[in-house]
């Protein structure tokens, strides 16, 4: 990203901190897959950014779209729905396994408890395992200032191994 003036030095970048108050914050997120014809395919869901495991969380109908494409690549991208404060993540979508699910589950509850049906559970638990629960292991992700001031000496790449 040198082009756009990036620094090669980590000083001024932004922290991880900042990416996952802006993950944990989003109500709505942008989920990229691709199918095994490299078809993109690009929908809001909700989803969930669970810390102690680093991973993201969402869940979508078993006959979704996303769901067929990540059965032929599971290489994704979600992305928050800030278009200023933006983050970006690129990984693997795998499916959660039940411990995964329940605490997929408790996130939701507690993000989204208010709305109809997502309060806490074992409805919540049911409701996942109904559906079709992945999580996003980050492989990288892109975080930027999305301002002329910010942009260039703010934006930050962060790796994962």
């Amino acid at each position: 990203m040198a082009d756009y003036g990036v620094p090669e030095e980590l000083d001024g970048t932004l922290p991880w901190s900042w990416a996952e108050e802006r993950l944990a914050e989003s109500r709505n997120f942008w989920l990229v897959t691709v199918n095994g014809a490299g078809r993109p395919h690009s929908m809001p869901v909700w989803g969930v950014w669970m810390p102690d495991r680093e991973r993201y969380g969402f869940s979508c109908a078993g006959s979704a779209r996303k769901v067929r494409n990540i059965a032929e690549n599971n290489q994704v991208v979600v992305t928050n729905d800030d278009a200023v404060h933006v983050v970006s993540i690129e990984g693997k979508a795998v499916p959660l396994d039940d411990a995964g699910v329940r605490e997929m589950a408790t996130a939701y509850a507690a993000k989204y408890g208010d709305e109809p049906g997502m309060e806490d559970g074992p409805d919540m638990v049911d409701f996942l395992r109904q559906n079709a629960s992945f999580e996003v292991i980050p492989e990288r992700a892109f975080g930027m200032i999305e301002t002329a001031e910010d942009f260039g000496p703010r934006a930050t790449k962060w790796a994962w191994e």
